[in-house]
């Protein structure tokens, strides 16, 4: 198989997830730009955890069905209060937990705001580590200053 194949093979995969009742759905489809961890306060509080873990899909690849509510730019189910999405006008960041299938193969690159990762949570060796939000310096985030 040529890479064409596969690449052409990745932009047709399509997850679908939803919130807990049901009453929001929605699919992305092809590979996300990128998935990632945060532990900032915002995010352990609007997942009700210690960390949230999302992955991130052109705008254009995610389409959703039923009624979306937000707050800070969160969507989440006016019905059963799940966090689902958070939409920008060009990403559609999705909660890994709301996809229907496990996301094994979506591994984070990177985790946000690690001075604040709980004690007892290590941190993921093979992914970038930012004491805070995601940086821009340069074009290529990925050469961002690093903790």
């Amino acid at each position: 198989m040529s890479a064409a194949t596969m690449n052409d093979e990745v932009d047709k995969i399509e997850r679908t997830g939803g919130c807990l009742c049901g009453s929001v759905r929605y699919v992305v489809t092809g590979a996300p730009l990128r998935v990632g961890l945060c532990h900032c306060q915002d995010c352990k509080r609007t997942s009700g955890s210690t960390y949230s873990a999302f992955a991130v899909w052109p705008r254009s690849a995610y389409q959703c069905k039923g009624e979306l509510a937000a707050f800070n730019g969160r969507g989440f189910c006016p019905a059963c209060g799940s966090r689902v999405v958070n939409l920008r006008d060009d990403e559609a960041e999705i909660m890994t937990g709301t996809l229907d299938d496990a996301p094994n193969d979506l591994l984070p690159t990177y985790e946000l705001w690690t001075p604040r990762r709980e004690a007892w949570l290590h941190n993921l060796p093979w992914a970038d580590q930012f004491a805070g939000d995601r940086t821009e310096e340069g074009q290529n985030w990925r050469e961002a200053r690093r903790v």
